[in-house]
């Protein structure tokens, strides 16, 4: 009997363990991790991506510029041998419009008359030079050309001249609102900014006279606020353009002083024709 009941048991004991679920076997390996590459491996990826993030910023949104001169004192600070401000320039407005009265705007030569004193900033070594116009492209370079700060006093179509009976400049027969303007001196009628001499123009600082002159479509007309001591339009009225410059040539407008830390602060538009 025990062994009938013992063999009765263990055969009822196969049939559940028959017809019991089998449990799933776990995996004995999991996904593999991807091993993480070095820090020095990954720094000349990281080093390309943040080039060509550079190079798309300065291509199409902006890039700092150095003011190298006094024409846009008290606005924008410049002088021969100090610390000129810097200021950021960006491109994505006039990529939607073109410039607008009162506007700071940087801009290229466009013509000889404006460029004549200009000398290249690049290295007669053809090396160095190469390495130069390299990191230029990143904007860690000036660019190889001739850019200049000015204000937008008149765009095209209209009639810029100077001066009212107060000294002011017009556009289309009406005086101008410049709280930004600085005269060295005070108006003196008869006085022209500019004398034709065998020469080319002799700019007069103590004169203001300047026009009548209609700005060509697509063209600027351009003026430093430091008025006494800016080589601007007027200054280029024999060229062929009669001093103004075409919109092609402007590189962005001046939004920002970025140095030095004592001037850093936006730099204001300000429309002298709505007065």
């Amino acid at each position: 009997m025990a062994d009938e009941f013992d063999s009765g048991a263990s055969t009822e004991g196969d049939d559940d363990a028959a017809n019991a679920p089998v449990p799933r076997r776990r995996r004995s390996r999991g996904k593999k991790q991807k091993k993480q590459r070095p820090f020095w491996q990954e720094l000349p990826i990281l080093i390309v991506i943040a080039a060509v993030i550079a190079a798309l910023v300065v291509t199409f949104i902006g890039r700092p510029y150095v003011i190298p001169s006094q024409s846009m004192e008290p606005t924008l600070h410049g002088c021969p041998g100090c610390t000129g401000d810097r200021i950021y320039v960006e491109k994505l407005t006039y990529d939607f419009s073109d410039p607008k009265p009162g506007d700071v705007v940087v801009f290229v030569g466009p013509s000889g008359s404006w460029n004549k004193e200009y000398h290249t900033n690049r290295s007669s070594n053809v090396v160095v030079r190469g390495v130069q116009n390299f990191f230029s492209f990143f904007g860690l370079v000036p660019p190889d050309e001739n850019d200049l700060v000015k204000r937008v006093i008149a765009v095209g179509g209209q009639t810029v001249q100077c001066c009212d009976a107060q000294g002011r400049v017009l556009v289309d027969g009406k005086p101008l609102d410049e709280p930004y303007a600085r005269y060295l001196y005070p108006y003196q009628p008869g006085q022209p900014f500019a004398v034709k001499t065998p020469m080319g123009l002799s700019i007069n600082p103590v004169g203001r006279e300047f026009g009548p002159i209609k700005v060509p479509a697509g063209n600027l007309w351009v003026m430093g606020d430091n008025r006494n001591e800016s080589a601007d339009s007027r200054a280029h009225q024999d060229d062929e353009y009669s001093g103004t410059v075409p919109v092609k040539d402007v590189r962005g407008k001046a939004v920002f002083k970025i140095w030095p830390p004592s001037r850093i602060g936006p730099v204001r538009a300000q429309n002298p024709q709505t007065n």
